[in-house]
């Protein structure tokens, strides 16, 4: 059995209250009244030589996003006039379609004082909603980040009962481990989503779809792309698909839990064939509902925008943050004198599948980034300009981390059976895939108001702390070998 250390238990209440303590000051230190926010930019105009000019740059520069496009209808009518333009139009003109899709045009700010008057006004707000908005993002980013690694050790465990992998029983015990994280990760996320899809005390505006006015057409926010798409981007039936996807995840990390520890004392593998049956019906929910799930709370941050891909594409990005996870704690396992069973062709085959990963996540990243770019729509392409301009060091910095660092460190066979390689690949491979979250949240919520400060390392430090005390408290409560399964003893003498 194993035994929670001390120290390690110690390191995670302190990274939860380090965490904590630094996610309040993220909220305590957003700005609370308009007022604040004309006093920032002040500050910032003074501090870059300003007057008029700069806060028109800044203006230019924080309306980028697609979503300031529901509050300016005007923008919209622009956008509109862009898509039935030519295609040489489109290619010439990229600086206009940044514009229309979400910015002011040089007409639209203004020649006299009354439009600069509210523009200026319509500015600010817009800015105040950003700053509001930059602890919320950060807490977000790091919550569905843990929460999704949990779940892809789900479904690498239930892949591997489907196929009855002859491989891997000996990591069962650690995968279900991690995959305990999945109860207290759903509630926090959830009560986020909640929060926000309730606008409980008005306290965000993460999902421009929300906001108030966008489905009225009496209303100056009135947007007709997200009213077309309200019977499905409406909070309540946001909210219900999010609590029979978290409930169904749940419920099988229950009972295939239940069923493995059963199988354990068990006379005949009756356990073990009813987690077959139910690993490969979860498998059916899971791919379905993992593709909705990243429509609902990530793709929808930018509404106007969609990607057929998109689903594969966060699916590739947590299931290789899972796996690299499983490695990781299997590694630190050994390290302290456990899983005597597991040996270096298991860590190999770990960290075959953290490559081939890695692998796939590039293939998916570049095959959506390229037919968008190349085909150069403007209600497409603005997605990623957006990024390329406003987060140029995140969006190519994930690239390598993801796939470049990957590819020079884990492709040789060698290095894949050696400890403190993996470590370091390990802790590389997450600290890119957690930018790749970031890049998919921030854009849409903070705009160019974004930087990793207190609130986002806070929040990844608590979230971290939390992580660890439920996965290696889920380790003491169970032997860590499986002794019954069919393929255990297969397992303990996999070599190659």
């Amino acid at each position: 059995m194993y035994t929670f250390s001390s120290k390690l238990k110690t390191l995670s209440f302190v990274l939860m209250l380090v965490g904590i303590l630094g996610i309040g000051f993220g909220f305590l230190n957003a700005p609370k009244t308009i007022q604040d926010v004309e006093t920032i930019l002040k500050e910032e105009e003074a501090h870059h030589g300003g007057g008029h000019e700069a806060a028109a740059g800044h203006e230019a520069k924080a309306e980028s996003h697609e979503g300031i496009a529901v509050h300016d209808e005007k923008a919209m009518n622009q956008k509109d006039s862009l898509v039935a333009s030519s295609d040489t139009l489109v290619k010439t003109e990229k600086s206009e379609i940044v514009v229309a899709a979400g910015g002011h045009s040089d007409t639209v700010s203004g020649h006299n004082s009354e439009a600069h008057t509210d523009d200026h006004a319509e500015h600010v707000e817009h800015v105040f909603h950003q700053l509001q908005n930059k602890p919320w993002a950060a807490l977000y980013v790091a919550c569905i980040f843990f929460m999704l690694i949990s779940l892809g050790v789900l479904a690498f465990y239930a892949i591997q009962q489907v196929a009855q992998a002859g491989w891997s029983p000996v990591l069962f015990r650690v995968m279900q481990a991690i995959s305990a994280y999945l109860l207290p990760g759903s509630i926090i996320f959830f009560l986020i989503l909640l929060v926000t899809g309730t606008h409980l005390f008005h306290s965000n505006h993460l999902f421009v779809w929300m906001a108030e006015g966008v489905t009225d057409p009496k209303s100056a926010n009135y947007d007709r792309l997200i009213t077309a798409k309200s019977g499905y981007l409406n909070p309540t039936f946001w909210l219900i698909r999010a609590v029979i996807f978290l409930t169904v995840w749940n419920l099988y990390r229950y009972f295939s839990r239940k069923n493995c520890l059963a199988q354990d004392e068990s006379g005949d593998n009756s356990n073990y064939k009813k987690n077959f049956k139910m690993s490969a019906a979860f498998l059916v929910f899971f791919i379905v509902s993992e593709s909705i799930m990243s429509w609902d709370w990530l793709m929808s941050f930018d509404p106007h925008w969609f990607s057929t891909l998109y689903g594969w594409y966060v699916f590739a990005s947590f299931i290789v943050s899972a796996i690299t996870v499983i490695a990781l704690v299997t590694l630190y396992l050994k390290s302290k004198g456990y899983l005597e069973e597991v040996n270096t062709s298991h860590i190999h085959d770990l960290v075959k599948f953290m490559f081939g990963f890695s692998v796939f996540w590039t293939y998916l990243w570049f095959s959506q980034f390229m037919l968008i770019w190349y085909a150069n729509i403007p209600e497409e392409v603005t997605y990623f300009i957006t990024r390329i301009e406003n987060y140029g060091i995140t969006f190519w910095g994930a690239v390598f981390l993801n796939f470049v660092f990957p590819i020079l460190l884990l492709i040789n066979t060698d290095f894949k059976r050696i400890p403190w390689i993996i470590v370091m690949g390990g802790v590389v491979i997450l600290s890119g895939h957690y930018i790749d979250f970031f890049n998919m949240v921030m854009p849409a919520t903070v705009g160019d108001r974004w930087f990793i400060g207190i609130p986002e390392i806070s929040s990844l430090l608590f979230f971290l702390g939390l992580f660890i005390y439920f996965v290696f408290s889920a380790l003491t409560k169970a032997p860590l070998i499986p002794k019954r399964n069919p393929f255990i003893e297969e397992s303990k003498h996999f070599h190659y």
